[in-house]
């Protein structure tokens, strides 16, 4: 058997397995008519489906001009872009400097670190506007560099097309290949809303009976624009990262979609341990924010059906939270009781480490 040699990193990117799931969805005899399929976008080098658009965006910026050698790359990002970026500036020789906001996971921050990324952290809670939100920071940075050098590109993942146009040039053909084109709903989040309005596209345009399904933390406000055209609800705080708005991004074509669902953040952080156990896929609360979406709307759905469901990263940047017992037991997704066996647990593997030594 040859083996393929890829010339760099960046050749890894893509072609992610299509996973069935066996167990988790038998829990709910409700929907037990349906198949639900993971796409599993933590094989991707830089672990999350963001490393497609790290390459659409620079690539794109080079041809046009806007990024050339030793220049620096800035961006507001909820992490896993930022990975991307810094994973295809690593190669190609580039500089980062990447905004987050507070909340963002410690795992998050010191992986960016760990490329060479100069990480800038925003507050909480603050409107786009505001001068101090991770949008607003990271286009001040952005601008201040550009009149000082002339070489640093905003990737402005939000607004940027190229962005949707990655998913439409690849992601979307993938999922059609892996698929045989056999689809009847394809779910996911929108954090930017390139994977799902560019896969949207794409499968509409090959069967425009493929529906299309966005999961939407409670707290987000796309909710209430897509079925009300306005804000009903002003927009919340949740801990899901990375999926959610508080503003309506370009990249987000939102009448493309054909329905909404609502999810909590403690349905959310509560499969991601159980996609663990009942799968072995150890995602992170963005994904499983999407599957339980996938599988509530599914109750609705009398016509045995085919989810494709997008699971855009790995619970590894989630350590310190989802599969933390003390942080999960203080924000309310554990209770007394599960934190008391937790507990006894650890006391009795401690126990029992001393019958061995």
């Amino acid at each position: 058997m040859s083996l393929q040699i890829s010339n760099s990193i960046l050749e890894t990117i893509g072609s992610t397995p299509l996973v069935r799931l066996n167990k988790i969805t038998k829990h709910n005899p409700k929907i037990s008519q349906h198949q639900f399929f993971a796409k599993m976008e933590y094989f991707n080098p830089g672990g999350s489906t963001k490393d497609r658009i790290a390459v659409a965006l620079i690539e794109a910026a080079e041809k046009r001009g806007e990024l050339k050698p030793g220049g620096t790359i800035v961006e507001a990002t909820a992490g896993n872009t930022g990975m991307g970026l810094a994973l295809v500036a690593a190669v190609k020789g580039y500089k980062c400097i990447f905004v987050l906001p507070a909340k963002m996971s410690e795992e998050k921050r010191a992986m960016l670190r760990a490329y060479g990324a100069r990480v800038v952290i925003t507050p909480m809670g603050v409107e786009p506007e505001d001068p101090m939100s991770h949008y607003s920071v990271a286009k001040k940075i952005a601008m201040t560099l550009k009149e000082k050098t002339n070489n640093c590109f905003y990737a402005n993942q939000y607004h940027n097309l190229d962005n949707m146009q990655a998913h439409y040039d690849v992601t979307g053909p993938e999922l059609w290949n892996q698929t045989k084109g056999e689809i009847d709903y394809f779910v996911a989040g929108v954090g930017t809303g390139g994977t799902l309005s560019g896969v949207a596209k794409y499968l509409k345009e090959k069967n425009p009976n493929v529906k299309i399904l966005c999961t939407d933390p409670v707290g987000s406000i796309l909710y209430d624009l897509y079925y009300h055209g306005k804000i009903v609800d002003p927009p919340g705080s949740y801990k899901v990262e990375g999926v959610g708005e508080d503003m309506l991004p370009d990249n987000c074509k939102i009448k493309t979609y054909d329905d909404f669902v609502k999810v909590n953040d403690y349905e959310a952080f509560t499969t991601t341990r159980k996609l663990v156990v009942d799968e072995g896929l150890c995602v992170g609360p963005s994904s499983a924010l999407i599957l339980a979406g996938a599988m509530k709307f599914a109750e609705t759905v009398t016509k045995p059906s085919k989810f494709i469901v997008m699971m855009p990263d790995s619970g590894k940047s989630y350590l310190s939270k989802a599969f933390n017992d003390r942080w999960m037991f203080e924000n309310g997704f554990l209770s007394d009781n599960e934190m008391k066996t937790a507990f006894n647990v650890e006391i009795l593997a401690e126990q029992e480490l001393k019958n061995y030594v």
